[in-house]
């Protein structure tokens, strides 16, 4: 797996922004995606109260979303918690996951947030970046932003807004139950991203890809 950029990940904070800053005027915010025939789920989870991170990658086939590989990778934690920078945190290892797959995906839905970010760049958007694989962040949670009423039924969404700015969309996955975040990556558009959340989710609130993915990063 070739990286397409590259950075220090032994920074402070501080540096961590900066580099965030630096590196959102690079992300891709329109379509720029091969034939998707690989989805894979993104998560990450934590071990012995935080000191191991523990990165988890499913690959699914598209569109019938049947599980075809999967890979697990843990290494010690080195960034400190914090809000914003999760990527410092977490990419590393999800790095060294990517590295076991067979085969790379064509696209990557991401438990996190992609556009829908204080500096732009969220987990999905860094990640993105750094492998140039279309990436899509979902998030179970808003990071920022605001938002009106979505309707009950599935497949409804509503704008996020942050600044005037469309930053994602805040879309019912499921009738009647909480609404997911999502927001573009890297080579994907908010229009898209919300499609190939819809098309990777089934009867659940979550994408069959971060369901996978969070089943192996929670052990």
């Amino acid at each position: 797996m070739q990286l397409h950029h590259q950075h220090a990940w032994d920074v402070t904070p501080k540096q961590a922004i900066e580099i965030q800053k630096q590196l959102a005027d690079q992300v891709e915010h329109r379509d720029r995606l091969n034939p998707v025939h690989l989805v894979a789920g993104v998560d990450v989870g934590f071990e012995e109260k935080g000191a191991i991170t523990r990165a988890a990658i499913a690959v699914l086939r598209y569109p019938d979303l049947e599980l075809v590989e999967q890979s697990i990778a843990r290494s010690p934690t080195r960034f400190p918690y914090v809000p914003g920078l999760l990527s410092f945190r977490e990419i590393p290892t999800v790095l060294m996951a990517l590295e076991q797959l067979q085969q790379l995906p064509d696209l990557l839905l991401c438990d996190g947030q992609g556009l829908a970010h204080p500096r732009r760049l969220g987990i999905a958007c860094h990640l993105g970046l750094l492998i140039d694989i279309p990436a899509i962040g979902v998030g179970k949670t808003r990071l920022l932003g605001k938002h009106g009423d979505i309707p009950e039924r599935k497949g409804e969404w509503t704008p996020l807004i942050d600044k005037e700015e469309t930053i994602g969309a805040v879309l019912r996955t499921r009738e009647k139950v909480k609404p997911l975040y999502i927001s573009g990556g890297h080579r994907v558009s908010l229009e898209s991203a919300i499609h190939y959340t819809l098309a990777c989710t089934t009867r659940y609130r979550l994408p069959e890809t971060t369901r996978w993915a969070h089943k192996l990063a929670s052990g």
